[in-house]
């Protein structure tokens, strides 16, 4: 089984996969039509502070974007602006026209700065995981870079949508963007409010995520209890037998890279496998901290809560609402994903980690936590 495998290939997975809010805000002086909270056409020139506490200045409005990561991607890709990017991840291949941008990644997934500079692009989207020193390497090829934080919640999601709109030009996509994803996520409030939580496990390449991550956030809002919660974990941690056996989770989670639960006895044993209760998500909602983790905060409300959810849908649907438009109906989808490539390992960024590589991103990875 794949969940085997070493600390420093799931290491280098989370280093590799992380996208997050901005620390700053708009300088620029905006009218309130068209600030980046309020939906309008973007006014540029604008300045925001990114997180290495630098001012990013944007004179006119970009029309080449290099992302370095898939959910920077697919934040463009939900809010409209997916003509703009001219290079991109190979894990964001998935997304619908990705094979005809420019590649900009190593083997292991890092930022090639010779392949970013080729792109010629007028804005760099950076997530945390990227080093400062690469971000300051392509600041002193000349390019403009907005480097992300970590994101946790939903409204960190929602803020670096809006962020992202603000930066490419494209406030009123991101604003619908971000009111789709609340639209959906008021029928899973709805849904969970006033029922028992399950005891949820998620369990990929032997690790779980504890508090302080986007996947334990999705897990309470589903209206699931994370036990990796319970158990005073938090980030991303190896998950032991003894701690499957303790928790003995009413409901486990795979996502779809990795979804066969562990044919071990602690895992045998628990209520989750017992009873069939193992429910596997798409890994590009599931471990992408983007606007389609909506997809997975539903499927998940529907499996644990069907028949509120349902009661919850039905009061949502009665209402008319307008129809989506080509660039955002993916994210209203269940499982809309565009599926070129599925072989990810998780957080869907790495299929395969030469030991140098993974060991690498491990020792980077306890840096930049501590």
């Amino acid at each position: 089984m794949r969940d085997t495998m070493g600390v420093s290939l799931l290491t280098a997975v989370l280093v590799l996969s992380v996208v997050a809010v901005p620390v700053g805000a708009v300088t620029t002086a905006e009218t309130p039509e068209t600030s980046g909270d309020s939906v309008g056409e973007c006014t540029f020139p604008v300045t925001m502070t990114d997180a290495t506490g630098t001012d990013v200045t944007l004179s006119e409005e970009p029309t080449r974007i290099v992302t370095v990561n898939p959910s920077a991607a697919q934040i463009l890709w939900e809010i409209g602006a997916r003509e703009k990017v001219v290079g991109l991840s190979k894990y964001a291949s998935n997304l619908e026209g990705a094979e005809s941008r420019i590649n900009v990644s190593t083997t292991e997934n890092i930022a090639n700065a010779e392949k970013v500079v080729g792109a010629e692009p007028d804005l760099v989207l950076v997530p945390n995981a990227t080093s400062e020193e690469t971000v300051q390497q392509l600041r002193e090829a000349g390019l403009t870079v907005y480097h992300f934080s970590e994101a946790e919640t939903m409204e960190d999601i929602q803020s670096d949508v809006k962020t992202t709109g603000r930066l490419v030009g494209a406030c009123a996509g991101a604003e619908k963007t971000v009111a789709e994803m609340e639209r959906d996520l008021d029928v899973v409030r709805e849904t969970v409010e006033g029922e028992d939580r399950p005891d949820v496990l998620y369990s990929f390449y032997g690790y779980t995520a504890g508090e302080g991550t986007f996947v334990h956030t999705i897990i309470e809002t589903a209206g699931g209890n994370n036990v990796a919660a319970d158990a005073n974990i938090t980030g991303y941690k190896p998950v032991n037998e003894e701690f499957v056996v303790d928790a003995n989770p009413d409901w486990i989670i795979r996502n779809s890279d990795t979804p066969e639960v562990p044919q071990r006895d602690a895992y045998n044993i628990t209520t989750a496998v017992k009873e069939g209760q193992v429910v596997v998500v798409q890994i590009e909602h599931l471990n992408r901290p983007g606007p389609r983790v909506v997809n997975a905060v539903t499927k998940l409300a529907k499996t644990f809560h069907p028949e509120a959810y349902a009661a919850a849908n039905a009061t949502e649907t009665a209402t008319p609402t307008a129809e989506p438009t080509p660039e955002t109906t993916a994210a209203s989808t269940s499982d809309g994903e565009s599926e070129t490539e599925t072989s990810a390992p998780g957080f869907g960024v790495l299929s395969v980690l030469s030991a140098a590589a993974a060991l690498g991103a491990a020792s980077m990875l306890r840096r930049r936590r501590r």
